[in-house]
């Protein structure tokens, strides 16, 4: 696990070094739309139809989502609480709840689960995401952005356009696919695996062009903690003990669990900035919790492995 972090974090750290020193002028937020665009509408595609094409899908893939869907909704609920008592301002309150609960389980949790585990890994990260945190992100996320946020543009887009999108409509054809039993010609599986090969780099990469110390203020500290705490902490707990109670076999019980221990999502920026959220207060979580995966991340792999 250890050397699986280092080498994350070199890939990581190469993206917040081209962030300072621009090689060529090209900006880290302009590198990192291409690369982002790249991966969104073409390998991310092309790895999600490789691998749920092959993958066992049955019970356990709802249960990947039950555990998905309930983790993420106590981490709302406690954010909730938490803000409720110290009655944050909801700009804050917004940006805190998803921060809180989404977590970053694509673009650190695939990479991070296939180093650690081995390539089957990528299909629960991938589960995890289209069958659980990427819908629920899409529906209730967007439902608590605008309600502690405001819209800032004059026809709000329908939640269902969220899900007309490359990885959705792949996962869609895979999964027919792999339930009719259609065997992949060997051609095409090749050109899938050789497009699949650069999601894991450029995704590192990309996280560190986002990330950004700037955006750490000791402002924000007393409205991060909590985040930390329920992000990193009560929730993988939450998700541990209820995966006792699945039928999953062990290594995939890891898997999962461990995906659901990743930091904050990136992709919540985008809901902060369309719905007047604390943008920089998000950007810090961001921040802070992947700094702090570092550590977390060895320790509950470290409880999991024991506990199995």
């Amino acid at each position: 696990m250890n050397s699986t972090l280092i080498q994350m974090t070199l890939l990581m750290a190469s993206g917040a070094v081209w962030r300072f020193t621009k090689p060529a002028g090209l900006p880290a937020e302009q590198a990192r739309l291409v690369l982002t665009s790249v991966v969104y509408y073409l390998l991310l595609p092309a790895m999600v139809l490789e691998v749920l094409w092959t993958a066992d899908i049955g019970l356990h893939s709802f249960q990947y989502t039950l555990l998905g869907v309930s983790s993420i909704a106590l981490a709302m609920f406690c954010l909730w609480i938490v803000g409720a008592l110290f009655k944050f301002e909801d700009r804050r309150m917004g940006a805190m709840i998803l921060a809180a609960a989404f977590p970053n389980v694509t673009y650190l949790g695939l990479p991070v689960l296939e180093q650690t585990f081995g390539s089957w890994a990528r299909s629960v990260a991938i589960q995890m995401d289209l069958f659980a945190a990427t819908p629920l992100l899409f529906t209730l996320g967007v439902v608590v952005a605008r309600h502690y946020g405001e819209e800032s543009v004059e026809k709000p887009r329908s939640l269902w356009l969220f899900f007309n999108a490359p990885p959705f409509w792949a996962a869609a054809v895979a999964v027919i696919l792999n339930i009719n039993g259609l065997v992949a010609p060997v051609w095409l599986i090749g050109v899938l695996q050789k497009l699949s090969a650069g999601v894991v780099p450029l995704m590192l990469f990309s996280l560190g062009l986002a990330l950004s110390w700037q955006a750490v203020t000791a402002r924000n500290v007393p409205y991060v903690i909590p985040v930390i705490l329920i992000k990193m902490a009560l929730m993988p707990l939450f998700a541990m003990i209820l995966v006792g109670y699945l039928s999953i076999g062990s290594e995939y019980r890891a898997a999962a669990v461990l995906d659901l221990s990743m930091p904050s999502m990136l992709l919540g920026i985008v809901f902060c900035d369309r719905y007047r959220l604390d943008s920089s207060l998000y950007a810090m979580a961001v921040t802070v919790t992947t700094a702090i995966s570092l550590i977390a991340l060895p320790f509950w792999h470290n409880i999991l492995m024991n506990l199995n």
